[in-house]
């Protein structure tokens, strides 16, 4: 996407060619959740949440042999290429021309105090979070220049919660430590992964599903909090819904005037209008479920 987007930009926008990338479970729940809780802050709280949380609660489902040999390439070339690591290390890679503030560490195993639970990382973070600062600028920063967002995987309070995202925390380096050697990469790709073509099969992905919090809060302390809900398998039972139904909403109820020819995110070319038709034809929920007045 970093790569792209400057190719595409400039033809796209002369053509008037509308492109939106991140069409599936990444990163339209963690893209849209941020923009739908940003909307309901601005209505109920006055104000933008200066920095918001995005914590998976739940997923069950599977993942495909395709999507296995993908991120494998991807560490492949990213070994090979010291600038393309950097790029997958930078949360503004999807942002030219703008550098927002420090952003969270959210590789190792840490509370959260809005959660009130310990967290952990999630494996996803990397490309979500590069997605919300690309529709937060295409959008104009509409919630400030001084933005924070966070992306975690929730593991509980208390002491169990602690072993957990620990575990998390050790079990994901240790995973990548064993992806970035070469010799381990053959032996996980031929005999650990499911191979291209194979994937969760339709019980698994009509019994999937999954859950994401979203809590934000303002520069002066008040809080929101939002859920947003899938109903199947995270990769194919929801995916195929979300990428379809973008594209119906991207060629039926986004005009060139909402979103003119060039690359987009879901939520800066279609927003809210997008978070209406999941809820009524993708098995999604985008739902308020705390608002505090104190901090």
């Amino acid at each position: 996407m970093a790569q792209m987007i400057p190719r595409l930009q400039g033809p796209a926008a002369d053509s008037g060619a509308r492109i939106v990338f991140s069409c599936g479970f990444d990163s339209i729940p963690f893209d849209l959740g941020v923009v739908y809780l940003q909307q309901e802050a601005l209505q109920r709280l006055g104000a933008p949440l200066v920095r918001v949380h995005g914590r998976v609660k739940v997923m069950k489902g599977g993942f495909s042999g395709g999507t296995a040999t993908s991120l494998i390439a991807t560490l492949e070339t990213a070994g090979r290429d010291p600038a393309l690591a950097r790029t997958l290390a930078d949360p503004f890679a999807l942002t030219p021309g703008f550098r927002g503030p420090k952003q969270p560490d959210d590789s190792t195993a840490a509370f959260d105090e809005l959660a009130q639970s310990w967290s952990g990382p999630f494996v996803m973070a990397p490309i979500n979070t590069k997605n919300v600062h690309r529709t937060h600028a295409l959008r104009g920063h509409p919630w400030g220049t001084d933005f924070v967002y966070s992306e975690r995987m929730l593991t509980g309070s208390g002491d169990g919660g602690e072993k957990r995202a620990k575990a998390l925390a050790r079990n994901t380096r240790l995973q990548n430590a064993l992806l970035a050697f070469g010799p381990t990469r053959a032996l996980i790709r031929r005999f650990a992964l499911p191979q291209p073509g194979q994937g969760p099969t339709k019980e698994q992905r009509e019994k999937g599903r999954y859950e994401v919090l979203f809590i934000g809060q303002t520069a002066d302390g008040r809080t929101l909090r939002a859920s947003v809900k899938g109903d199947r398998d995270p990769g194919y039972g929801s995916t195929c819904k979300l990428i379809s139904e973008t594209a119906l909403c991207l060629a039926r109820e986004t005009s060139h005037t909402m979103a003119p020819g060039g690359v987009w995110t879901p939520g800066a070319a279609m927003g809210l209008t997008l978070v209406r038709r999941l809820q009524e034809r993708a098995g999604l929920s985008f739902q308020i479920v705390e608002e505090s007045l104190k901090t």
